[in-house]
């Protein structure tokens, strides 16, 4: 345990505390604000309130993704200090930020020829891809090396199942995913969007649902369908939520009085800067084990 690190980026949307206690590490991906730059450093520098209603006034948001020179100075001082790295990223359906941490991994390895780096691709993003972190941390307390760690990631990534819905399709228009006719009819007929992500750690829409009562139901009835061993799920659950902890609590209740072998209560955490960016405010987000990605 005490010869390597496992680390990920700050857009597995996990709370400070929590990557504290388990013991990943983290580096941050960055946003702007209406032309300002800053970190995404889990709520730290801008709380996530003040972000999301700066958003609703109509605030211009931009990210930018880590890049290779960031990852060089980032993990150095791991391989001084005689550790190896196991480096899981976000999504490349959604970034390239895994091309830049492997571009420094490259560098790094020809002046550290004795250490190990190992650059993860998720295939997830928010606290799906904290759930993966989650147990990857469980597997080095077990005393796993850092080769097991690395072969159950990419062998085990894509049972983590991300299920979506926002309640305000706003973003979503602005950022091109909804037409804005399609976005307009939408918000006549109170369309809540469910999404989901592939195989490919992309964001795909899946069924136009009316009305928030009946999407929430929704949600909850996807992890019915595809959580490992149906309603005896023992597994742990994470939701993730973009300014609408009311919405989100709805599910985490129904979830928990659904699934009595739940794996303690669901956790519920915010959707962070870089993600939220794009989603905007009234976005849910359900994230637990399953069988592959389908």
């Amino acid at each position: 345990m005490g010869d390597y690190i496992i680390s990920c980026c700050s857009t597995a949307d996990l709370k400070k505390e929590h990557f504290g206690e388990r013991d990943i590490s983290y580096i941050c991906f960055h946003y702007e604000l209406d032309g300002k730059q800053y970190r995404d450093d889990l709520g730290e520098t801008m709380p996530f309130d003040e972000f999301y209603r700066a958003m609703q006034q109509g605030a211009d948001t931009k990210t930018s993704q880590i890049n290779e020179a960031e990852f060089q100075e980032y993990f150095e001082p791991f391989l001084k200090q005689g550790k190896d790295i196991l480096h899981v990223c976000l999504s490349s359906g959604i970034t390239g930020v895994v091309n830049s941490a492997n571009i420094a991994k490259s560098i790094l390895e020809e002046k550290y020829p004795e250490r190990k780096i190992y650059v993860v691709d998720s295939l997830g993003a928010s606290s799906g891809y904290g759930l993966l972190m989650d147990k990857l941390a469980d597997l080095r307390d077990q005393g796993k090396s850092i080769e097991e760690l690395y072969q159950w990631a990419n062998e085990n990534k894509l049972k983590v199942h991300h299920w979506f819905f926002t309640t305000d399709l706003t973003f979503f228009i602005k950022g091109g995913r909804v037409s804005k006719t399609a976005g307009f009819v939408g918000g006549l007929l109170n369309i809540c969007p469910l999404l989901n992500v592939d195989r490919e750690g992309k964001l795909i829409p899946r069924y136009k649902i009316r009305t928030k009562k009946k999407v929430i139901e929704a949600i909850v009835k996807k992890m019915e369908e595809y959580a490992q061993d149906g309603l005896e799920y023992s597994g742990k659950c994470y939701i993730s939520q973009s300014a609408c902890y009311e919405d989100a609590r709805a599910v985490a209740d129904l979830v928990e009085q659904r699934f009595p072998k739940l794996n303690g209560k669901v956790e519920i955490n915010d959707i962070g800067t870089t993600i939220g960016s794009h989603t905007g405010p009234g976005t849910v987000a359900l994230f637990f084990w399953g069988d592959g990605r389908a």
